[in-house]
């Protein structure tokens, strides 16, 4: 099992985390961080494998993984 952590106030919703989670565990949040970007989210922490796509896809780096 993995534990993902998302810098929400970073996130500039690009999206590329959500399509490269073969668990599809992620989504885009209804709300907007402090930017006005509608940021990731993880929507089932409980189903995360720890593969780390989400944070090897995201431009930014704002996601880790932890297994």
């Amino acid at each position: 099992m993995g534990q993902v952590t998302i810098d929400i106030e970073r996130c500039k919703g690009c999206a590329l985390c959500t399509t490269a989670c073969p668990r599809k565990i992620m989504e885009m949040s209804k709300q907007a961080n402090g930017k006005g970007f509608f940021y990731s989210t993880v929507v089932d922490p409980t189903q995360c494998i720890g593969c780390a796509l989400c944070a090897r896809m995201c431009p930014d780096c704002i996601i880790t993984v932890e297994r």
